[in-house]
């Protein structure tokens, strides 16, 4: 049974060796680079740089594009069973609307509370 594992253990071996290799080349046959404070400094197409390189976003831009993912998956998911509710309201009965009312409750519940805690007021 050890046989059987044996083409990926010289897989791995080849793989390590190859990886060390090259990075022992690398340091034997490299140039040391010299450094300086204008080698290291940010090059933007020709111009200094002015400020940070991105703007800082605010907490509640996350929150409310996580919140759009949501609500947006609500409507992914009750797209298909309101086409199909007509044609199989007859085989399942009650129970698929219920099903599906109890999902949109859910929904509801977690929207208020976002609400409630303040997630979607943009003034402060």
């Amino acid at each position: 049974m050890l046989e059987n594992y044996l083409p990926v253990l010289l897989q791995i071996v080849i793989a390590g060796g190859f990886a060390g290799l090259t990075l022992l080349i690398s340091v034997l046959l490299g140039r040391a680079a010299s450094r300086s404070p204008m080698k290291d400094s940010a090059y933007e197409c020709g111009m200094l740089p002015l400020t940070e390189g991105q703007p800082r976003f605010s907490v509640k831009f996350y929150i409310v594009a996580m919140l759009f993912v949501l609500f947006d998956i609500e409507v992914v998911f009750l797209y298909p069973w309101a086409v199909i509710f007509k044609d199989h309201v007859a085989a399942f009965g009650a129970g698929i609307f219920w099903t599906a009312l109890g999902f949109v409750s859910i929904l509801g519940v977690a929207f208020v509370y976002a609400w409630r805690k303040g997630v979607l007021d943009w003034r402060n």
